[in-house]
């Protein structure tokens, strides 16, 4: 079995459009019977822990998958709304066998998405989770009558996290005089992130904390940073937050409503941690998207950079194999490996506010780390096909590699969540390389009409 054979999982679990293949109810449930048997090993009381973001469709995926564990005789620990990372920590805090998010992370509420989390914390490897899709395509067996699961409400799961999260930052430290803007996307750390912040002395500005179901993400959170940053400027808050709708992402703005993205973050860390002697492996981790300044600038303080597939799963997978306690994806993914098992914006929040406590210094100062390279990201979407196997957008790649030559940086891939393919440049020439996107764009556009 090898991870080729997957189908249903993408780069972060299973993801779609909510009540349509595959987040249906019904394959929810397969998918819930298949992952329970996977990890129902040794003779004690197996349970699984599941968590959502505040999508309307979590009322319809939560109640499918608990049918599927308890039908094959584990019991369900049912969280309700809670960020990514907090169903990572209560997996390993409450010895459960597995964990599972429902979210589809940072896309409109229309879609939704399964994560899986083995009894570790760990999101599961490409090689578990084609185990799991084989077993969906055969018979699972269903528990004895007497052997069925029980389902229970953990009713002070959200108090257990902010406990976490806030051990996370150093014990010396205080927030006191800190006005802070906090945008939870309308998502799961709607209430989480603010009395975090609170509890830490913060005055805090919250923004998107009254999910209805169908207003996550919209226009808001880490996708959306403009409204947080107008607010910051409007009120004379100190710095931004901004958090996806499962808060596992995290972008920042200074006191003057600059971006400050999740490439500058690891470099203000890895930087401050290197410094204290904090700093495992050398380096840090990134993605293929992490801009080449990040790069050059880890290089100039004798720190590496290891680049992975796009996707936090791959980051901490590389992680754990060479050693490192740090890493992470410009979209703002921070995985703090000393802290947690996947990534956290808000434990990366409460990071970079411990330099900027210590140092004194503005936002706009701490976190303009290095000076990024020109970088142009464009999205295609396309239909049906293979517009990368055409001849023609062969030609337009071709070219784009030899005119930027050694100094930048060409990737072209595609989306493993959406149908999309993605076209990202870089160099020390603005001009060039926002031509060379443009050409291989227009080029995809063509073929995939």
């Amino acid at each position: 079995m090898t991870a080729m054979t997957r189908k249903l999982f993408g780069t972060d679990g299973i993801r779609g459009t909510a009540n349509r293949e595959p987040m249906t109810a019904e394959i929810a449930l397969k998918v819930a019977q298949a992952a329970g048997r996977q990890f129902m090993t040794g003779d004690h009381r197996h349970t699984v822990v599941i968590g959502k973001d505040t999508r309307l469709s979590g009322y319809m995926v939560e109640p499918a998958l608990t049918a599927g564990f308890v039908s094959i005789g584990m019991d369900v620990v049912i969280i309700g709304p809670i960020p990514t990372p907090a169903i990572a920590m209560l997996t390993r805090s409450l010895r459960c066998d597995l964990g599972v998010m429902i979210s589809a992370s940072h896309n409109p509420y229309e879609d939704n998405g399964i994560k899986l989390f083995g009894p570790d914390g760990y999101k599961l490897s490409d090689q578990v989770e084609a185990e799991i899709e084989a077993r969906m395509a055969g018979a699972i067996e269903p528990a004895q009558p007497a052997k069925l699961g029980r389902a229970r409400r953990l009713e002070d799961a959200r108090g257990r996290y902010i406990e976490f999260a806030k051990n996370t930052f150093p014990r010396h430290l205080r927030l006191d005089g800190l006005r802070i803007v906090v945008d939870c996307a309308q998502g799961a750390a709607y209430k989480t992130a603010p009395d975090v912040l609170w509890e830490l002395g913060a005055e805090v500005i919250p923004l998107g904390v009254k999910p209805d179901g169908f207003n996550i993400n919209a226009k808001c959170g880490a996708v959306h940073p403009q409204g947080m940053c107008e607010h910051v400027v409007a009120t004379g808050a100190h710095l931004g937050l901004a958090l996806d709708g499962d808060a596992d992402r995290l972008i920042i703005a200074d006191e003057h409503g600059r971006i400050v993205d999740g490439d500058q973050v690891i470099a203000l860390i890895a930087q401050s941690w290197h410094r204290a002697g904090r700093l495992s492996g050398g380096g840090a981790v990134a993605t293929v998207m992490s801009n080449l300044g990040l790069e050059r600038h880890l290089q100039g303080l004798g720190l590496r950079l290891e680049r992975t597939p796009v996707g936090d799963r791959y980051v901490v997978e590389q992680m754990r194999a060479q050693g490192y306690n740090l890493g992470g994806e410009q979209s703002g993914h921070i995985v703090l490996s000393d802290y947690s098992t996947t990534g956290d914006g808000l434990i990366a929040a409460l990071q970079v506010l411990a330099v900027l406590v210590e140092a004194r210094r503005p936002m706009s100062e701490i976190g303009r780390v290095f000076r990024p390279l020109p970088q142009r990201l464009t999205s295609v979407r396309f239909a049906n096909g293979a517009p990368l196997d055409d001849d023609a957008v062969k030609r337009a790649i071709d070219k784009g590699k030899a005119r930027l030559g050694e100094a930048g940086r060409l990737l072209i891939r595609k989306s493993g969540t959406e149908p999309v393919i993605r076209v990202m440049a870089e160099g020390d020439d603005e001009g060039m390389v926002g031509a060379v996107v443009d050409d291989i764009a227009n080029a995809i556009r063509r073929v995939a009409g």
